[in-house]
């Protein structure tokens, strides 16, 4: 993370409170009005061509089509150069240059409106389309270096939020002022022109963000530098990984959006004000599931909401295809009123505002994490070679609901399809890269078995190589760490654990370290701190549970040497600087993973499931770094027991 966002604490109370603050306000207002000014003038457009105007060699039945592949056109082609662009120069620079394109692109469309000149109108959805091409990078690469970790999961929730707004406001707007009759295409003119304006002022009060990679060298062509960015994203296993879970996430939604006209005249029986119910249902599903992240996350990059998100949107896309396929029959289209009318409607309404909820879910911590873990000199091609990515995803998802919908499956059963295939997809990526499997195990075992409470989680860093030394209470105490973490844990783990049904399997999926007594396995001793230095020189974080075992008594028990002997082995390999974090589990003793219970005469754990009912309230105290050069397990000790 760049040291802008290291700078900056949050002192805020939520996301909302970051539209006050410049950093953040008047970028978000930038990428609302335009998003806004897209769609206020793409669904003029399409209403213009399709009930207005009478263009032999534009179908009315192939408008909308043309006008959405002429707009995902420019990512395709210039997604590559707009990421170089925004490592390059100056983020600030580059909205200002943006924004100064989209007036001149705007009083084109507007001369283009006002003559009815179709041809040039189809040429300013081209260029409204690399207008977005370019800003997109812009538009994610800036947000970490203004925001800290634990802002980014509520900024990227705030933006994804205010652009279906946007979208779904511009749609709104673009379809009332094009109806109007006589002066429609000039109020639609003055309307984009001043968005464009409104959005061109705003980028003035942008602050300066430097650029990440200024030396570099612009490679102009598209192929061999989209071919670039994409080998540069699969370096990270799990930034490419997530590129692919965003698209997808793209994918699903292009079949539900294409299909919403079909849908509601052909199996709800309504009318064009229906279409526009469900486009407004899912656009503040949308958004409130990406707002609703930040209270999930607690105020971190929580990728464990990623798997929550997709069990969603497939559970609720599949009820409804069962809502939506015996629906009464009606002999005419059913505006509004009647439609609510009936009860069998509103499951429909609920499946689809669920659906579009958890696909916020799904998708705002994926883009917090690909910001947080993408090298900032390259962040914004990475995010380029996710827009591509998205364009390749939708385009797909396209041809291959036309294929099936031609192939006679209902749109009932598509959406069914989708759901099914989610489900597949997900389980797929998810054994691909379990650390979302096991964010999403740490996140239900911190908010729905135990209510969690950290306390110093700033202590925790959000980068470099660290030592995390806990107390040992119970079974899960390596889960209820990786819940509080920011980042991934390596965890030092006595080599008997990986025996325990399911947790053994949960702690081989973290990849945690097996030691074992050096009497009675040395090389097994001597490679588990041989891969504990190399975690600390890969700057990672390791966890350790100095105590050697779980207390049997509740007790803290006296702190091993195994600590010293995993810095010293770092150092011999060259890692100097390593923090080291003492933290304390509280309230754990006497829950049903602690060997509280007696069987046989020995401390046993998992004996009585509700010994203390449900939701037992545990937390977990993080002090501050301990300086390497005063360490010892004495000392420790003495921190982690002032933490209790």
């Amino acid at each position: 993370m760049s040291t802008t966002a290291h700078a900056i604490e949050p002192a805020h109370a939520n996301q909302f409170a970051l539209l006050t603050q410049r950093r953040f306000g008047p970028f978000f207002w930038v990428q609302f009005f335009g998003a806004g000014n897209d769609n206020v003038f793409k669904f003029a457009f399409t209403v213009l061509v399709t009930y207005q105007l009478q263009v032999s060699w534009l179908p009315a039945s192939m408008a909308g089509l043309v006008i959405g592949a002429l707009f995902i056109l420019p990512f395709l082609l210039f997604s590559a150069t707009s990421g170089q662009l925004a490592d390059k120069y100056p983020k600030e620079v580059l909205i200002r240059f943006v924004k100064s394109l989209e007036i001149g692109i705007m009083l084109l469309a507007g001369w283009g409106f006002m003559h009815q000149q179709v041809p040039l109108l189809l040429g300013c959805v081209f260029l409204m389309g690399l207008h977005s091409t370019l800003f997109g990078p812009v538009k994610f690469a800036y947000l970490p270096q203004h925001l800290s970790e634990r802002e980014l999961t509520g900024g990227n929730g705030m933006v994804e939020m205010g652009t279906f707004v946007a979208i779904l406001l511009g749609n709104v707007a673009g379809g009332l002022l094009i109806a109007m009759p006589l002066v429609g295409p000039t109020y639609v003119a003055a309307a984009c022109l001043g968005l464009a304006v409104i959005g061109r002022a705003l980028a003035q009060a942008v602050p300066v963000s430097p650029a990440t990679d200024p030396a570099l060298q612009i490679n102009w062509n598209p192929i061999t530098e989209t071919w670039r960015n994409l080998k540069l994203a699969h370096e990270n296993t799990v930034v490419f990984r997530s590129l692919l879970g965003i698209s997808w996430m793209w994918f699903f939604g292009a079949v539900f959006l294409s299909q919403f006209p079909s849908f509601a005249r052909d199996v709800l029986h309504g009318d064009e004000q229906v279409a526009s119910l469900l486009l407004v249902v899912f656009s503040i599903g949308i958004g409130v599931g990406a707002l609703l992240c930040e209270i999930l996350s607690r105020r971190h990059v929580e990728i464990g909401l990623v798997p929550l998100g997709a069990i969603g949107m497939s559970v609720f896309s599949i009820d409804l295809y069962f809502a939506s396929r015996g629906l009464p029959p009606s002999t005419v289209a059913l505006t509004l009123g009647p439609f609510l009318g009936e009860t069998a409607h509103w499951r429909v309404l609920a499946d689809l505002a669920l659906l579009s909820l958890f696909a916020g879910i799904y998708s705002v911590p994926m883009y917090a994490l690909i910001q947080m873990r993408s090298q900032p000199t390259h962040r914004a091609r990475i995010i380029a070679a996710n827009n591509i990515l998205n364009a390749l995803f939708m385009i797909g998802s396209s041809v291959l609901a036309g294929a099936l919908l031609g192939a006679g499956v209902s749109i009932p059963q598509l959406f069914g399809l989708v759901g099914l295939a989610n489900a597949v997809v997900a389980f797929y990526i998810f054994m691909l890269v379990p650390e979302y499997l096991l964010r999403f195990v740490a996140w239900v075992a911190s908010r729905l078995i135990y209510r969690f409470k950290v306390e110093g989680d700033l202590n925790i860093p959000t980068e470099g190589a660290a030592v995390l030394v806990c107390n040992h209470v119970s079974f899960v105490d390596a889960v209820l760490l990786m819940a509080a973490s920011p980042r991934p844990i390596r965890f030092v783990m006595d080599h008997r654990i990986f025996k325990v049904p399911v947790l053994g399997w949960l702690f081989r999926l973290a990849k945690a370290i097996p030691v074992a007594p050096q009497k009675e396995d040395p090389a097994a001793y001597e490679a588990a701190f041989l891969e504990s230095a190399k975690v600390l020189r890969e700057g990672d974080l390791l966890g350790i549970f100095p105590e050697g075992g779980i207390t049997r008594d509740g007790t803290l028990q006296p702190f091993k040497g195994g600590i010293m002997k995993i810095l010293e082995t770092a150092r011999a390999d060259g890692v100097q600087d390593v923090r080291v974090i003492p933290m304390a589990l509280t309230d754990l003793w006497g829950s049903y993973f602690s060997r509280i219970e007696l069987s046989g005469g020995q401390p046993t754990a998992m004996v009585k499931p509700f010994r203390r009912g449900l939701f037992n309230r545990v937390g977990l105290n993080v002090g501050a770094a301990v300086k390497v050069e005063v360490v010892t397990p004495d000392a420790l000790r003495e921190r982690v027991a002032q933490l209790l």
